[in-house]
């Protein structure tokens, strides 16, 4: 009798086996190009630029608080009116509106989507709404209540400063709605990675042990 030339537990060498799956390629694995860094750079000064159209509109549209003076002290000429909400609500409203056209926008311009892009909506989406709340609060009614009352004299009616009593939730208003905006259509609408190829199949065993 002979040995057996390969061991019967121990399939003969191929330099095919084990199959290794092939290898994945897509945007998500791409490295940040330095043309991506500067779209992000340019997403964020646009969207901070934009901030200044969000104040003048918020200006326009937000409801007033009216104070009126005794000439002793200055009080709320509505005591129960809503209008300091309202002007919270204004803002909130057309910061998320801002958002969704930015990221719809940035979409459009460039599907392929990518990090650079996503941090320029939200960094730009801040610095709009700092903007827009700068620009309210500047060109608004003065914040000096008295010397505002002393002004327009006693039991005459005039226009409280515009604030934002939630300030930090106003803020995040329009990066979220644009992140939000931009991943759901990236979702929906981006490209997509290519189907992985499938795996080789192992090649049958044929080889036995010898026979004497």
């Amino acid at each position: 009798m002979t040995a057996p030339l390969t061991p019967p537990h121990q399939p003969p060498h191929d330099p095919d086996w084990p199959p290794q799956p092939p290898p994945h390629h897509g945007p998500a694995g791409d490295p940040i190009t330095g043309a991506e860094v500067v779209q992000g750079v340019v997403v964020t000064l646009v969207s901070a630029v934009a901030g200044a159209v969000l104040g003048f509109l918020w200006l326009t549209l937000a409801p007033r608080v009216l104070l009126i003076s005794d000439g002793k002290g200055v009080y709320l000429r509505d005591s129960e009116g809503e209008s300091a909400i309202g002007a919270d609500g204004t803002f909130v409203l057309l910061a998320l509106a801002f958002g969704a056209v930015a990221a719809l926008v940035v979409f459009l311009l460039r599907r392929k989507g990518g990090v650079p892009l996503v941090l320029g909506l939200a960094l730009g989406g801040v610095l709009g709404s700092l903007l827009a709340w700068g620009i309210g609060t500047t060109f608004g009614p003065t914040d000096d209540v008295v010397a505002h009352a002393k002004a327009v004299g006693p039991n005459v009616t005039f226009e409280a400063p515009l604030e934002l009593n939630l300030a930090a939730a106003a803020m995040l208003a329009w990066p979220l709605a644009a992140m939000i905006v931009h991943l759901a259509l990236t979702a929906a609408f981006g490209p997509r990675d290519p189907e992985p190829e499938p795996w080789d199949q192992p090649k049958p065993y044929t080889q036995g042990p010898g026979t004497g």
